[in-house]
């Protein structure tokens, strides 16, 4: 937990960084709207991180009485863990698919796709939602919130830096010229930054919320049929949402979409190995 305290001090550390030199490049007056919107975005990633990522995934709140089996499994494995219970969520999207969300486990989200309910039985669900519960009870939620809003960030303040040099480069034209490739090369670049940042906080989390998951069920069985039928109903049904927040979800929305860069990009790690791991583990009397 302190672990990801710290890098999430980090990331928004940078991220209000970003826009004091981006800010910095438009003189003293851009310098103080850099400050005013980075702390904006800090405040926002911190304070709102669950109802962007929901808002995102156009997620609806549901009451006990519409999805009583969904809040059962969900009160079982709060109360034994001790965590407070969350607010729960349903995406219309037919992807199957999960995700947790919440700056700590007080202000927690859990959301769950309408695909994932009509594919999994009540043992897989409760797999996917014990993982779900470990992220929060890992700490994982808020890191992962403000490292998606990061990599908004900066795809923001790289189309911002391309504009101000397109209409404010230097009177002569090749001093304009390398302004605008620079902001241009900026533009390509940052995003890939951004998305390599988000990809190296994902997949360590990934196996530990997995190895938790099992553990709080005592075995990993249900959790491996899951994200079986998850991830082979992923590269089959596609899902439309924001890039950034795909290391929120149990398996990777986007892996259906027809341009990958293979696995340079992968937001999880390989779902054969979290199948093996989760297969492998010991089983918890």
């Amino acid at each position: 937990m302190f672990k990801n305290n710290v890098k999430t001090a980090a990331l928004l550390a940078l991220m209000g960084a970003l826009f004091l030199g981006i800010g910095s490049l438009f003189g003293q007056s851009g310098l103080i709207i850099g400050l005013l919107l980075g702390l904006v975005f800090i405040g926002g990633s911190y304070w709102f991180s669950d109802k962007l990522a929901v808002k995102a995934a156009g997620a609806v709140p549901v009451s006990e009485a519409e999805a009583p089996e969904l809040y059962g499994i969900v009160r079982e494995l709060t109360q034994k863990t001790g965590l407070p219970m969350p607010k729960i969520y349903i995406s219309p999207a037919s992807q199957p698919n999960a995700f947790a969300t919440g700056r700590n486990p007080n202000h927690a989200a859990v959301a769950v796709t309408q695909g994932l309910l009509q594919i999994v039985d009540r043992d897989e669900l409760r797999g996917v939602l014990a993982h779900e519960l470990s992220h929060v009870r890992n700490r994982d939620i808020l890191i992962s919130s403000v490292a998606a809003t990061v990599a908004v960030a900066i795809t923001f303040l790289a189309r911002m830096a391309m504009w101000g040099a397109i209409l404010g480069g230097g009177n002569r034209g090749g001093d304009r010229n390398g302004n605008v490739f620079g902001a241009l090369a900026m533009m390509i670049l940052a995003p890939i930054a951004a998305t390599m940042l988000n990809l190296a906080l994902s997949r360590s989390r990934e196996f530990e919320a997995d190895r938790s998951g099992a553990a709080l069920l005592g075995t990993g069985e249900p959790l491996a049929r899951a994200l079986e039928k998850i991830d082979a109903s992923a590269k089959q049904i596609p899902m439309n949402i924001d890039p950034a927040y795909a290391t929120a979800y149990i398996i990777n929305p986007l892996s259906g979409r027809k341009i990958n860069f293979s696995h340079l990009f992968q937001t999880h790690p390989p779902t054969e190995e979290r199948l093996a791991r989760l297969r492998n583990q010991r089983p918890v009397r």
